[in-house]
């Protein structure tokens, strides 16, 4: 017991350095923004109205970062996701400061990911039944991680267009993720825990200035580095399904899913319509999830609400039905996402019609 409260107390003072450190990093930040005029100008795709600084991240990364090193146990390569962090946080500082090219950043998350898999190991070794697949062979469960590690990632990168939206669910992901490391883990994954409290200390001192009217943006700066913890984290996770007496078994990978549902179904969704319309998947455009709730009428606030309540209802839902495994539980993921689709595009175009009527 002694032992537990040791290493819960050790968490929340890692959770509150990463916040206090983030908090009092952001007005900086702000302040030279101001004078160099590094802003994030508003264009056709904006939501936002006025040029806002965009180097939040650099306040989040500097609380996860030094909260880390000080209170955690740099063990189980922890370590060597801080350096592909750090290699990402480049790739996104010079991207918001002068533009990087998508072959680039894929370069940078290649590295990251090489990073993590090849000198911390941590990958996807099972499909724990997924499909009557076991085992992965080294190649195959080398290929998987890559593509899960720069899939999340770029989720997370993408969804990041309306104040305190990737954040928030950044917030939620993590912090469910880091629970059942932290719970079920063991030794081995009690650092990936602490990375996830550090994460949420630094979003949620970086969020005080980040809600409608953002003050500060995350900028490829934040997203790319929390996509990628969150990346991480998740597969170690899932990995978790490997070991015994865990309390979802087999059905981590869809639970994995579930955590980050939005993200992950903005980014199928708007990355299908641009290649059905002929278009690459990376042309930027207005086809987000927030972009079509917000024409239905919703407010900014009310929509980083509403995605995020809907992302925690999923998470719960295939939590709680996890004794069904992953097949099943993947199937209505994926069904939920096809009918949210049909949802949107049928509410989309009614407000269109009546807009025509209107006028």
């Amino acid at each position: 017991m002694y032992a537990i409260s040791t290493g819960g107390l050790q968490l929340l003072l890692a959770a509150l350095w990463a916040l206090l450190i983030s908090l009092f990093a952001v007005p900086s930040i702000i302040y030279v923004a101001h004078h160099r005029n590094l802003f994030d100008a508003p264009n056709g795709r904006s939501v936002h109205t006025q040029p806002t600084p965009r180097l939040g991240g650099v306040a989040v990364l500097a609380g996860f970062l030094s909260a880390l090193t000080i209170f955690a146990p740099l063990a189980g390569g922890v370590q060597y996701l801080l350096a592909g962090c750090l290699l990402l946080f480049f790739v996104g500082l010079k991207d918001d400061l002068v533009t990087v090219s998508v072959a680039k950043k894929f370069v940078g998350q290649l590295l990251a990911s090489g990073v993590v898999m090849l000198m911390a190991d941590v990958r996807l070794t099972s499909l724990q039944g997924l499909l009557g697949i076991g085992t992965l062979p080294l190649g195959v469960s080398y290929g998987l991680t890559f593509l899960v590690i720069v899939g999340i990632t770029n989720a997370i990168n993408l969804i990041d267009g309306l104040d305190g939206l990737a954040g928030t669910l950044v917030l939620l992901s993590s912090g469910t993720l880091g629970y059942y490391l932290y719970q079920y883990g063991g030794e081995s994954a009690g650092s990936y825990a602490f990375a996830a409290v550090c994460l949420m200390g630094g979003i949620v001192g970086f969020l005080r200035y980040n809600f409608h009217k953002a003050n500060i943006f995350m900028g490829d700066t934040g997203s790319l580095v929390c996509g990628f913890i969150v990346a991480v984290l998740a597969i170690k996770f899932v990995e978790l399904g490997n070991g015994p007496a865990q309390p979802l078994g087999s059905a981590t990978p869809a639970v994995a899913l579930a955590i980050l549902f939005v993200p992950l179904f903005d980014t199928s969704r708007v990355f299908l319509v641009r290649i059905l319309a002929g278009k690459s998947p990376f042309a930027p455009d207005k086809n987000h999830v927030h972009h079509r709730v917000l024409a239905l009428g919703f407010s900014q606030i009310g929509t980083v609400l509403l995605l995020g309540l809907l992302n925690a209802a999923v998470t719960g839902l295939v939590i709680a039905y996890a004794h069904l495994g992953s097949l099943v539980l993947i199937g209505g993921l994926a069904a939920l996402g096809v009918g949210l689709s049909l949802l949107l595009e049928a509410a989309q175009s009614r407000a269109v019609r009546r807009q025509l009527a209107a006028a």
